[in-house]
């Protein structure tokens, strides 16, 4: 049978780490999940913005058109324009 006070020390081959640097290690992983987070957020943000604002601007050349249209009519019926 196996001395258990040998395997004590030996787990899976990780050596033993001072805390510092187990605290480091698991905070640049985190960083690095929070930062993959954040990229992906900002591309959503990016993508919905970038549909909202083609709508914004097909909305805006109408209403221009629409505005150019009438002020041609009224310049019309004003006598202004032959």
């Amino acid at each position: 049978m196996a001395d258990p006070a040998k395997n004590r020390g030996n787990h899976s081959g990780i050596k033993a780490m001072p805390q510092h640097e187990v605290d480091a290690r698991l905070l640049r992983e985190k960083s690095a999940r929070l930062r993959e987070l954040r990229l992906a957020q900002g591309a959503t943000q990016v993508a919905a913005e970038g549909a909202v604002a083609v709508k914004k601007k097909a909305g805006k050349a109408r209403e221009r058109s629409r505005s150019l249209s009438d002020w041609l009519a009224t310049q019309q019926n004003e006598g202004r324009r032959g």
